[in-house]
């Protein structure tokens, strides 16, 4: 992560209740942004960021599993450096079967789902960048809706995956969204480092809420403090991500 951006207290969801460039975005429901048929391609750069960034919008494709392509870049073996209880190789075990966990939770049929696993190094997707940029390109269709992590979002995987699915959405003419994750900690309500211009909001039913609710409780790792450390998600950054809807920039 870029350390100055997250020397600061995360900034609260009723900070962002008064953001008038969060009020002025456009709503948009699930059905328009991905209508039967269409392919939605999902690229989280950790087990979770699928959740966080769109658990709602995934909840609202269940029974449509064959319109979805899930890619796992890294296995989150990071999250917890120097830790004792959280060791890389447990958490190389562990996130990826949180992911399995939130994903059912989400209604989705996990065993008919298209996921791939890249396992590239956790903290270190930029080395791989060009890689990530080729595999995206022979996988995507010039219809598909591409969905990832935002290029400004103030982790270096995030960054570096919403790169490399620019790069490749532009090479193959491919609709690209991005959405903020960790920008939500860090980032103020009128905040000029955000693309407004861009911006969108996914409506969420309250039974998607819901299931996006239940899906983050699925990861635990993240959800715990560990001895004297606190959680690696904060609350206030949480509760900034289950509003009833999720923000994008397309």
């Amino acid at each position: 992560m870029s350390e100055d951006l997250f020397k600061g207290p995360a900034t609260r969801h009723e900070q962002w209740q008064h953001s008038a460039h969060l009020a002025r975005a456009t709503w948009i429901t699930p059905q328009q942004l991905c209508p039967p048929g269409r392919r939605l391609v999902v690229v989280a750069p950790h087990p979770d960021d699928e959740i966080l960034a769109c658990g709602g919008l995934l909840a609202s494709l269940r029974g449509r599993e064959a319109d979805l392509l899930l890619i796992s870049v890294t296995d989150g073996e990071a999250s917890h450096p120097g830790s004792q209880h959280w060791t890389e190789y447990r958490l190389r075990r562990q996130r990826p079967q949180e992911s399995r966990n939130a994903l059912h939770k989400l209604g989705l049929d996990v065993q008919t789902l298209n996921w791939q696993r890249l396992s590239l190094k956790d903290t270190a997707v930029a080395r791989d960048e060009a890689f990530l940029v080729n595999h995206l390109s022979q996988l995507l269709r010039a219809d598909d809706q591409l969905l990832c992590t935002w290029r400004g979002d103030g982790h270096c995987d995030h960054e570096a995956v919403g790169r490399a699915c620019a790069q490749a959405a532009q090479a193959k003419s491919v609709a690209l969204l991005e959405v903020p994750v960790w920008a939500w900690y860090w980032a103020e309500p009128e905040d000029t480092r955000l693309p407004w211009e861009r911006a969108y909001k996914v409506q969420l039913d309250a039974d998607a809420l819901q299931r996006k609710q239940q899906a983050i409780t699925a990861h635990v790792s993240q959800l715990e403090t560990d001895g004297e450390r606190p959680p690696v998600l904060p609350a206030e950054t949480l509760e900034c991500l289950m509003q009833p809807f999720e923000l994008v920039f397309r």
